[in-house]
């Protein structure tokens, strides 16, 4: 019995003394004004960046809008071509900057309602199904400006693109629907 009160005690000392337990990796997060959100996804959240959302596009031979006008000239985009990819680029900003907007707000609010102890069952699952939403279409945005792009460029340029961003040998392995 002496030994197993000994033993108690020491697992008790091991497991509750301060130095020894385990720092969460979110220290310091405590201090965000949005927990879920770091500084940099605010910002790229509302100005309408990427965010690594079309990747799947990106690097399947679908080149992005913004970056296609960067390299405009190594592309040897006409002015017809310019014009169209920069409609698609503005259309695809605009709804970005909105969703992404949107998604901080409500990010925003959820947090809120934490904080301060409101949150319920209903209002939780209100706010969740509308973020998803929100981060669906605004996903949906930034690929079908890249689904958009191959419109617009000829298979050359699509391929030349794929090198200028560094991919490789990336080459093309299908066709895309024109």
């Amino acid at each position: 019995m002496k030994t197993f009160f000994i033993i108690n005690i020491l697992l008790f000392t091991i497991f509750t003394y301060p130095g020894w337990a385990q720092e969460s990796t979110y220290v310091g997060l405590e201090t965000r004004e949005i927990k879920a959100l770091s500084q940099e996804q605010i910002e790229g959240y509302i100005e309408g960046r990427g965010m690594g959302m079309a990747l799947p596009a990106e690097l399947n031979n679908y080149p992005g809008p913004k970056h296609v006008l960067e390299l405009r000239d190594s592309l040897n985009i006409n002015a017809m071509q310019e014009e169209q990819i920069q409609r698609i680029f503005n259309e695809m900003h605009e709804k970005a900057v909105k969703l992404g907007k949107s998604i901080v707000e409500k990010e925003k609010e959820l947090d809120k309602l934490f904080a301060s102890g409101e949150i319920t069952d209903n209002s939780l699952a209100s706010l969740i199904s509308e973020i998803s939403d929100l981060n669906g279409r605004l996903r949906f945005t930034h690929l079908n400006a890249h689904l958009r792009m191959v419109q617009v460029l000829d298979s050359a340029q699509i391929e030349k693109y794929d090198q200028l961003r560094g991919y490789g040998n990336n080459s093309m392995h299908h066709h895309h629907n024109k």
